[in-house]
């Protein structure tokens, strides 16, 4: 194994480099620098694709293969070496020009996105969304589909083993569960939600926020927490990763459960084992991503778990509110923890997808993954995303978009072109409850600690059950090893009706 260990260490460096590039593009690049760093990434992929090819990997993989026969088929040397041999299959079936396409558009479909979102007008955003589109079809037509749906192979990138109909049929149940106790939670009284609006200095909401980082667990020697345009996290290895939040000074909650998420993000790759490090089971090798965790399902479970099951809950807010309340005494002088955790757990449809309330977020979910498909089998134009995606929140929710910023410009995948992402955001949703539900009937100790505000001992037994895995374990596999179905709604409505509904 020592020659693909090696071989696959250097590959982990050089996507640990495109990460490091990508996050710089997101937090500090200035804007007319979009260009040469789009060229910069293409230039590291291109390289990190030609040691995936290189005929020296696939002999390193067949000696390893041979090696490991007949060992436990999750063995992690085996798991390592078949891993490496799915993604030269891949990369065999993509050509080198596609894949430096994709990485320069990214970083000008950024930037463009970013110019596009801060003026509200998509006809500047449309003409790198149309390339985007063209080069994902392409993408799914050289990988292949088997007579089936083009997105199918751009969702399993993301989340392996899930197509476009097995996710229809998903959200049909979900959707069908959800309506009831989203018309019941409407017909209670609405919390007084004004002083969620008020003037929320910058300053003291980022001070907050690294405040609760801190506490949750975030290592502040192997992480730090910046500013950017819109939330993510990202990783240059286990000892170095990144979040990022955003600060809305009229609009409290989005700077403290957007940092949370991220937090929930940050601490399943700083979780990995540190034997992983430089691994394949810490390298997405197929979507070229230096990603430790199994998909981005399973990503999203932990992330959505700490910010719903944990940081929406009164037991939290027993502990934290006095904090908030110091840090802005005179925006908080007239509220009291019960009318704040009632305000931040009220149902109220809005425009906003990383704003929205548990019952309504998964709606908006469901109208981006379906202009997806219709992008990807050419049933909806570019062109004409706008008048679909305001036509839907009309419908589904009853809202009027007042501007492409808070309509269909209002996120960062698709000029990242993560097109086939959007789904993995409600499959994290399920998995976390049905996670949630296990560790209620095993560990009930856990729910005791979270009652009095700790939160070491779920972390303690995440890291054992989900972090420490890296990419070692799909998220079937560890859905399996506690008695769960992928995709079963079951668990996150339960979870939801007791929570809004009764």
């Amino acid at each position: 194994m020592t020659d693909l260990t090696t071989r696959v260490a250097r590959l982990n460096d050089v996507l640990c480099a495109v990460n490091a590039l990508t996050w710089d593009s997101r937090t500090m690049m200035p804007k007319d620098g979009a260009k040469t760093r789009g060229h910069q990434i293409a230039t590291l992929k291109g390289m990190a694709r030609e040691m995936i090819l290189d005929p020296g990997m696939r002999d390193a993989v067949d000696a390893a293969l041979e090696q490991t026969t007949g060992q436990d088929p999750h063995a992690p040397d085996r798991r390592a070496a078949e891993a490496v041999a799915e993604a030269i299959d891949h990369h065999a079936r993509l050509p080198a020009d596609l894949l430096r396409a994709q990485a320069e558009q990214s970083t000008l479909s950024g930037a463009a996105w970013a110019e596009a979102r801060a003026k509200s007008d998509f006809s500047i955003f449309r003409p790198y969304l149309e390339r985007t589109v063209a080069l994902a079809r392409e993408q799914a037509d050289a990988l292949g589909h088997d007579g089936g749906h083009p997105y199918d192979p751009m969702v399993q990138i993301f989340e392996p083993g899930e197509t476009a109909a097995s996710l229809a049929a998903m959200f049909k149940e979900l959707r069908d569960g959800l309506l009831p106790i989203l018309e019941s939670a409407r017909e209670k009284p609405q919390p007084r939600t004004d002083f969620l609006y008020r003037d929320y200095p910058e300053a003291g909401q980022q001070a907050f926020a690294q405040e609760t980082a801190r506490l949750l667990g975030l290592d502040a020697d192997r992480s730090r927490l910046d500013t950017t345009v819109h939330p993510f996290e990202i990783s240059f290895t286990r000892n170095d990763v990144r979040i990022t939040s955003r600060w809305v000074r009229n609009y409290l909650p989005m700077s403290i459960f957007g940092s949370i998420h991220e937090v929930g993000h940050a601490l399943y790759e700083l979780g990995a084992d540190p034997a992983l490090t430089r691994t394949a089971h810490a390298t997405d090798m197929i979507g070229l991503y230096a990603v430790a965790g199994t998909s981005f399902g399973m990503h999203e479970s932990q992330s959505r778990l700490l910010e719903n099951h944990v940081g929406r809950s009164p037991a939290f807010w027993a502990r934290h509110y006095p904090r908030l309340r110091d840090t802005f005494p005179d925006q908080l002088a007239d509220v009291t923890e019960v009318e704040f955790v009632a305000a931040i757990n009220r149902v109220e449809p809005g425009l906003i997808r990383v704003e929205a309330d548990e019952l309504t977020y998964d709606l908006h979910i469901m109208l981006r993954v379906e202009i997806e498909m219709k992008l990807m089998d050419g049933s909806l134009s570019v062109a004409d995303i706008p008048e679909v995606w305001n036509a839907a929140m009309k419908n589904d929710l009853g809202l009027d978009v007042p501007g492409d910023d808070q309509g269909c410009l209002q996120d960062v995948h698709w000029s990242s072109g993560y097109i086939g992402s959007f789904p993995t955001y409600t499959v994290g949703n399920l998995t976390a409850a049905q996670i949630m539900a296990h560790l209620d009937a095993t560990h009930p100790a856990i729910r005791r600690d979270l009652e009095d505000g700790k939160t070491a001992s779920l972390r303690e037994t995440l890291g054992d059950l989900v972090w420490r895995h890296g990419r070692s374990r799909t998220r079937r596999e560890t859905l399996g090893a506690i008695g769960a179905v992928p995709n079963d709604p079951k668990a996150y409505l339960q979870y939801l009706s007791q929570k809004f509904a009764h």
